[in-house]
């Protein structure tokens, strides 16, 4: 599995109802939307995606709809370890409606979803198996209950080496994040696909840059980020001896 999300919704009742409903999102709209949400940041419309792809922007860009009675936000910024945590006017927003936050990376096995009702904190979840559960509030979700009770057991091999221990979770989080998907929003972005799921390569999403005036861009952190690696010493390499000590040798 592969997939990576970092998006947040926002709706007036029930996602994948909304989501199925859908048409073209207004471009003015969205931008306002926008600007409601990232208030004071420099924000220019950049080239859009498909849901497919857009529920995991480059750094820097934010991809987005505003549709009536839905608003879709995908932005790596949202990937936070606690969903809890989410910024407090981003919470705000949802007053009177429901707000999904669903955030994955595969590179980690790690999964974060959380449900927000008028603005009321009732479902969070986040785990990978390097932390292990990070958050876990509120009542688990119907779709949730199989992975929890033991019914969905993660499928990994490990490596063969008798020191390996079995995969330190219950179940896969990103077996249980496509769930959550499909469950929270309508849609899956790998696995078997379902008569019912929503097409996310038919969706549109318009696409912005998006600067905090106060922080780095991407550019310029990548810029800091290599000058700490060109000012690193070069890496040391050593064996061990017959007798447990350390050796220094040249190279690989």
């Amino acid at each position: 599995m592969g997939a990576k999300t970092g998006f947040l919704v926002y709706a007036d009742g029930d996602v994948p109802r909304l989501l199925r409903e859908v048409g073209a999102a207004d471009l003015e709209q969205t931008a306002n939307m926008m600007r409601r949400l990232y208030p004071g940041w420099e924000i220019e419309e950049s080239k859009g995606s498909k849901l497919s792809g857009g529920v995991y922007p480059p750094e820097g860009t934010a991809y987005a709809a505003s549709w009536p009675g839905l608003e879709f936000i995908g932005d790596q910024r949202v990937m936070i370890d606690a969903p809890s945590e989410l910024p407090e006017h981003l919470v705000a927003a949802s007053a009177g409606r429901r707000l999904v936050l669903h955030a994955m990376h595969s590179a980690v096995d790690w999964l974060a979803f959380a449900v927000w009702e008028d603005g009321r904190l009732v479902r969070s979840v986040s785990l990978s198996p390097d932390s292990g559960i990070i958050e876990n509030i509120g009542e688990p979700l119907p779709f949730e209950l199989p992975y929890w009770s033991g019914d969905r057991p993660a499928d990994v091999i490990p490596w063969p080496d008798e020191d390996e221990e079995p995969y330190p979770l219950p179940f896969h989080p990103l077996e249980l994040g496509e769930d959550a998907l499909r469950a929270l929003c309508g849609f899956v972005l790998e696995g078997h696909l379902e008569s019912d799921d929503i097409d996310a390569d038919n969706i549109h999403l318009h696409g912005f840059r998006v600067r905090d005036p106060h922080g780095l861009d991407p550019a310029e952190q990548q810029a800091v980020l290599q000058g700490a690696m060109e000012a690193m010493s070069p890496p040391r390499f050593f064996t061990v001896s017959p007798d447990g000590s350390l050796i220094e040798r040249d190279g690989l």
